[in-house]
């Protein structure tokens, strides 16, 4: 056996030691600022990741570093509350450990989030956007021997992010009030946030939100074969000059994705009742 895939086993059946009856289908990646979410979850199991056998631990700013497993929306749920970064120095095999370990678990349905910069100069901080494609900066997280038990050697990427998913967040937004807006989200490692030049060249090839993480989970679940919806939190706008009035911060991201966290819950739940 490919020891990638004993390493996700392990993982997986310590979890289920914890859990007892729990069947998660849906699994919930929350980021920087968006843990909010996980407290919205009822008869909550908390599994911390130092606790989980291979497992790292993780180091960004408002992430806590746990999973929590129990119900949202009227199904059982699996909630990663903070997720691994490729610039915190972990290589992609741990920095999606915890989307293959949802697959060992049988999750069918993987909602990202993430707090993110707006390259598109439409969107305002606080806005809310619906991931419909990316673009990747970041090694390929499926480079190396293939693990031909999990998925194909070459995976189709022309639909990563679930069309019906899309369309069943724009019906339920519409349905609870919430405005969401569509994005192309475009992601490289990090951590230091865009230059002026670069973000004016990821908005000439497309980009319309800038971040450092989700894309390597996406593609990971994808050749689990999960379906997958992406969200973003607007929480910076770009500075497309180099002058100083914009200055990007850490602590001000998380605070703006705290702002827009029950939002975004209440339209995951909307979403995940009506799966």
């Amino acid at each position: 056996m490919d020891s990638r895939i004993r390493t996700y086993q392990i993982a997986a059946d310590y979890i289920r030691q914890k859990i007892g009856g729990i069947s998660p289908v849906v699994g919930i990646v929350l980021g920087s600022g968006l843990g909010r979410l996980a407290d919205q979850i009822e008869n909550p199991v908390v599994i911390p990741y130092r606790d989980i056998p291979g497992f790292p631990v993780s180091t960004a700013v408002g992430h806590k570093g746990n999973f929590i497993l129990g119900h949202l929306g009227g199904k059982e749920v699996m909630a990663m509350q903070g997720r691994f970064h490729y610039y915190e120095g972990y290589p992609m095999e741990l920095v999606t450990i915890g989307v293959r370990t949802m697959a060992m678990l049988g999750i069918q349905y993987l909602f990202v989030s993430n707090a993110a910069g707006a390259a598109n100069p439409d969107f305002r901080i606080g806005d809310m956007v619906v991931i419909r494609d990316h673009i990747s900066f970041f090694p390929n997280p499926l480079i190396g021997p293939n693990m031909d038990d999990l998925g194909p050697r070459f995976l189709d990427m022309t639909c990563a992010y679930d069309s019906e998913l899309q369309q069943l967040a724009e019906n339920c937004a519409g349905r609870i009030g919430v405005k969401v807006q569509k994005g192309v989200y475009f992601g490289s490692t990090g951590p230091t946030y865009e230059t002026p030049a670069e973000v004016r060249f990821y908005r000439q090839i497309g980009a319309d939100l800038l971040g450092m993480s989700t894309i390597p989970e996406v593609i990971v679940a994808r050749h689990c074969g999960m379906r997958v919806f992406g969200m973003s939190v607007v929480t910076n706008c770009a500075n497309f000059d180099n002058t100083p009035h914009i200055v990007n911060d850490g602590d001000d991201v998380v605070k703006q994705a705290d702002a827009a966290a029950e939002r975004m819950t209440s339209l995951f739940t909307e979403m995940i009742s009506a799966l």
